[in-house]
């Protein structure tokens, strides 16, 4: 009663339980986006000059570097759980696996390469 159809028990074809895990992980990271995205956009609005050097002045500060990397993180793994719903939803063969690992790659591929630019950044800060 209520465990899903015969054959479905049988197969092992029921539900994973873990939709309502990636749903309100996608709901969080959505909420954090809005939350470091206004963030960024009112630091560079108030950034009195806008230009390399003060840029780059404002990025060797941890206030401003250390929530800028959050908010990639939070954006891509947010991108992520938002494609991984696409591709399952819509891809049905052996292609899907594949669509997945490379959207993995891509995501944590992305996610380090904006960070190491942030870090390399926010250390050097104006050398050249």
């Amino acid at each position: 009663m209520g465990n899903g159809t015969s054959i479905g028990r049988v197969r092992g074809l029921g539900s994973a339980h873990e939709g309502a895990k990636h749903w309100w992980h996608q709901r969080l990271t959505a909420g954090s986006n809005l939350l470091l995205i206004t963030w960024l956009v009112v630091s560079l609005l108030r950034l009195p000059l806008w230009n390399y050097h003060a840029l780059v002045l404002w990025l060797s500060s941890p206030w401003a570097s250390v929530p800028l990397i959050l908010a990639i993180i939070s954006v891509f793994y947010h991108l992520r759980l938002g494609l991984q719903v696409v591709i399952e939803d819509y891809q049905h063969d052996f292609t899907r696996v594949i669509a997945i690992v490379l959207l993995n790659f891509y995501a944590i591929g992305g996610a380090a390469l904006a960070i190491y630019a942030i870090c390399k950044v926010a250390f050097q800060g104006a050398v050249a």
